[in-house]
């Protein structure tokens, strides 16, 4: 039997995934999981041999997720993504597998099927390693911004917060902003994670650019950047931002 971990914070996403595969005779369904810490613990217990991991999760995402893994049998990942046609182009050449939402029945056979063959062959933690290795890697210090045929550069440093700009991401500087062909979450994966930090699922922020937190509503919190923008610290994310402003 494959015993199989469901990793999605859309319920419905949930419920198709478990209706799929519940056609697939050798599949055994041990948990699901609505955001990533959740994901991270039944993974570690319960050592499922393929996981579905949604990428924007609530609490960590499904990169977090696999970097936080310490297991000595990982499992073999199927991510599920809405992505755009340039952000699967990247998963490919990770020999990363995933099935993209709305999830098609006969593209999670293969993804299943793939997943088997990846188990028999021995192929997983050598996979993972290779994905770990990309996450946990040197950090991005300039950031390529293509504009009219010409490329220039911004440091890292100079960036004072990141927002989702629909499948793109749009970098802002104390002068000036960007938009980028890549998502906040591939983004997140190459920064500095000791001085960025997700505070919201559409934001990024650089740590040393923070002037001041105010509460807001709802458990919310107001985040002043040192050229007065206004962003919001979700409350979902204020555990994880907490540590790096020795809150």
């Amino acid at each position: 039997m494959l015993r199989v971990v469901i990793a999605d914070d859309e319920p419905l996403a949930r419920t198709r995934l478990r209706r799929l595969l519940s056609t697939e005779s050798d599949v055994e369904i041990v948990a699901e999981c609505g955001d990533g810490i959740e994901a991270l613990q039944a993974i570690e217990q319960l050592a499922p041999d393929v996981v579905f991991l949604d990428i924007e999760m609530p609490e960590r995402d499904g990169f977090e997720v696999l970097a936080s893994l310490e297991s000595p049998r990982p499992p073999a990942i199927i991510f599920v993504t809405a992505y755009d046609e340039h952000a699967i182009r990247a998963f490919e050449e990770h020999a990363l597998d995933y099935v993209l939402k709305p999830v098609e029945a006969a593209r999670l056979r293969r993804s299943v099927e793939r997943a088997r063959a990846q188990l028999a062959q021995g192929e997983v933690a050598q996979k993972l390693a290779t994905i770990l290795k990309d996450l946990r890697g040197e950090s991005l210090e300039r950031i390529a911004v293509r504009s009219k045929g010409r490329v220039s550069f911004i440091r890292t440093s100079d960036v004072t917060f990141i927002e989702a700009a629909g499948n793109y991401a749009r970098v802002h500087t104390t002068s000036e902003s960007h938009l980028l062909r890549e998502t906040m979450t591939a983004l997140e994966a190459k920064l500095d994670r000791r001085k960025f930090v997700r505070i919201h699922r559409s934001t990024i922020v650089n740590i040393d650019a923070i002037r001041e937190l105010r509460p807001w509503f709802g458990g919310d919190v107001l985040v002043i950047t040192t050229d007065g923008k206004e962003l919001t610290l979700s409350r979902t994310f204020r555990e994880r931002v907490a540590p790096l402003l020795g809150l």
